[in-house]
């Protein structure tokens, strides 16, 4: 794994941006964007992801790190149930649901990749890989 210099260098939080951008994109439009409550909750969830990346890393060591990826990986869970919300109510075809469900797990992974790494790591600080 490359030396991490900045959050936005993690492969984790670049696939948790896109995630973001699909799930503001898809509660745009239709019945979606007019249930507010699922809207803003799904919303919440996407942007609480990148945020915990990017706040676990900033905060400069592994342990706080661990925890905040922690939390971001928790909110993926949170993205797929709202995702099953959405689905049910017909807000996405089977196929959109699939596709973020999918992405939102491939974020989960990541992360649980990046956990494991960081617990077998001696460095600590800054420089996390």
């Amino acid at each position: 794994m490359a030396t991490i210099r900045r959050f936005e260098d993690i492969d984790a939080w670049q696939k948790a941006r896109e995630l973001t951008r699909d799930v503001y994109r898809t509660t745009a439009n239709g019945a979606f964007s007019r249930d507010f409550a699922l809207r803003n909750q799904i919303r919440a969830a996407a942007v609480s992801v990148m945020g915990n990346i990017a706040e676990g890393y900033e905060r400069g060591g592994n342990k706080e790190f661990l925890q905040f990826l922690a939390i971001a990986k928790g909110s993926c869970g949170e993205v797929r149930s709202y995702l099953h919300a959405a689905l049910d109510q017909r807000y996405l075809t089977p196929e959109q649901h699939q596709e973020a469900c999918e992405k939102a797990m491939e974020v989960s992974r990541m992360l649980s990749g990046l956990m494991k790494h960081l617990r077998g790591s001696d460095m600590r600080g800054n420089k996390y890989a």
